[in-house]
């Protein structure tokens, strides 16, 4: 009977949060591709049942009912960006063919121009926000669109009747030469501060950006953005979402305007954590190592903004 009742008193305070506050979660989900080669970009092939991967159904279906686990863990935060998805059919299967199907997620989705063929995309609790607006905000070179991840813009209004902005980001990736992969980033800082700018002056209070951001906090290309960044205290003190080598690294950042009083923090979920047997300490546990599949996740850990 008791544990009953505390499985009752647990998906209660999933379904309904106990304090009126907004939790953002963001999320590297790493190759989240569905096991179909629709020949729609360059990794398609590979990750399907008969590619190099053999990512199969089953194997598709593991690594859904992991990830619903880790939101779960996390308490089934309001909003929750996601990186590294192939496309809106994954997003479905992810909360109407696991236990997220017991909640109220909806989706918001477009197909980026990235030439890998992932995109960013995000998740809301419907009977907590109201989404007012989305779009895909591309990333340009002049006037050249690039062959990247475009940045995600929603806005909600909450119970409180307060609009709240939200940016995912996954901007380019340090391969390719740290020349064009700088300048790349930066193209994506300044499309973002436009972005920033653009909802200040259309009077938007509360505006979050987060996501990959395949760069430290510490940059200064941040400099230009009219925000706080909320990654900084978590940088100095040792902390990471990736490990490379045996050191923590900290690339997945969140930055704010007009939220006091927040707070960002990395989820350490247990049950994706693995021994780090070369290095000591602890480590994510991805969905592979090289051509071996390890049934875990992602490379990355997500991090959880909480919005008093």
């Amino acid at each position: 009977m008791k544990n009953v009742l505390a499985a009752i008193c647990l998906l209660a305070s999933v379904i309904i949060p106990q304090q009126r506050e907004t939790r953002i979660m963001f999320w590297n989900l790493e190759n989240f591709f569905d096991w179909h080669n629709d020949s729609t970009s360059v990794s398609d092939a590979e990750f399907s049942s008969r590619g190099a991967r053999h990512w199969t159904r089953r194997r598709f279906q593991a690594k859904s009912n992991a990830i619903a686990k880790g939101i779960l863990w996390a308490g089934a935060p309001e909003i929750i960006g996601l990186a590294e998805v192939e496309n809106s059919f994954v997003l479905r299967r992810l909360i109407q063919m696991t236990a997220l199907q017991k909640l109220d997620y909806e989706i918001v989705h477009y197909d980026s121009p990235d030439s890998r063929g992932i995109d960013v995309a995000l998740l809301y609790r419907r009977n907590l926000l109201t989404l007012l607006d989305s779009k895909a905000c591309h990333i340009y070179e002049d006037t050249t669109i690039l062959a990247t991840r475009d940045i995600l813009l929603a806005t909600f209004m909450d119970e409180e009747g307060e609009p709240l902005a939200v940016l995912v980001n996954h901007h380019p990736s340090k391969y390719g030469g740290a020349e064009e992969s700088d300048a790349r980033r930066r193209m994506a800082v300044s499309a973002l501060n436009h972005l920033v700018d653009s909802l200040k002056r259309a009077d938007v209070p509360r505006i979050v950006a987060i996501g990959d951001f395949n760069d430290t906090p510490d940059n200064a290309i941040y400099g230009i953005l009219p925000m706080e960044n909320l990654s900084m205290p978590l940088f100095q003190s040792g902390q990471g979402t990736i490990r490379y080598e045996g050191e923590w690294e900290l690339i997945d950042l969140c930055f704010v305007t007009g939220i006091p009083a927040s707070a960002l923090e990395i989820l350490y979920i247990p049950f994706l954590m693995v021994p780090d047997k070369a290095h000591g300490g602890q480590k994510p546990l991805r969905t592979y190592s090289g051509p071996r599949y390890l049934g875990g996740v992602s490379d990355h850990c997500p991090i959880l903004l909480t919005i008093p």
